[in-house]
């Protein structure tokens, strides 16, 4: 992965003490790790550190969630409330972005994670992220989408309403204020 160019107003040690304190106070998301243990591992591998600092930068509060209950994979994934506010108004990939004749906008959700070294969420992914906390009440988050529904153009986005967790779909060329997208991050 190449460097991201991030404009980082803080360094890796106030980012280092922020994920602490997230993993410290949601000892549930992750609760046979130490800190000390993801420590080690991110300063073994700085491409992480820098796709954490822009998750944190775009104000997704990254926290280290497992997916699945007997593996050792964890992931960096957004836990703010709502979808990120530094990563909203978006398409989904850069062909509906290309697509987008009227009023484009400035870039792609699926684009800007890649670019990041992350990953969006996948469906599965986001409905075990709802069983960890009441997340996007008032907003959606693209999640990524399916082949054989991208190429007949549309796009899935989930969100938290009447407390019950829901998958829609759009045309992959729309962008609202108040969707974004979360991503992970394999530690």
């Amino acid at each position: 992965m190449t460097s991201h160019n991030l404009d980082q107003p803080w360094g890796d040690q106030q980012l280092f003490i922020r994920l602490q304190q997230r993993f410290e106070q949601h000892v549930l998301r992750h609760p046979h790790l130490t800190w000390h243990e993801v420590l080690c591992q991110l300063q073994a591998q700085p491409e992480k550190i820098q796709s954490l600092h822009w998750m944190e930068q775009t104000g997704g509060e990254p926290d280290l969630i497992q997916f699945e209950q007997n593996s050792d994979e964890y992931y960096f994934v957004d836990c703010a409330e709502e979808s990120p506010k530094g990563r909203r108004s978006l398409c989904y990939d850069a062909e509906a972005l290309a697509a987008r004749k009227q009023n484009p906008p400035q870039d792609s959700a699926v684009h800007l994670a890649q670019k990041m070294g992350t990953t969006l969420l996948t469906e599965q992914q986001y409905h075990q992220l709802q069983q960890l906390g009441n997340f996007d009440q008032k907003t959606s988050s693209w999640v990524k989408t399916p082949e054989a529904i991208r190429a007949l153009g549309g796009a899935l986005f989930c969100d938290r309403r009447y407390g019950q967790v829901f998958t829609y779909h759009n045309g992959a060329e729309s962008y609202y204020a108040a969707r974004g997208f979360r991503v992970g991050l394999e530690l």
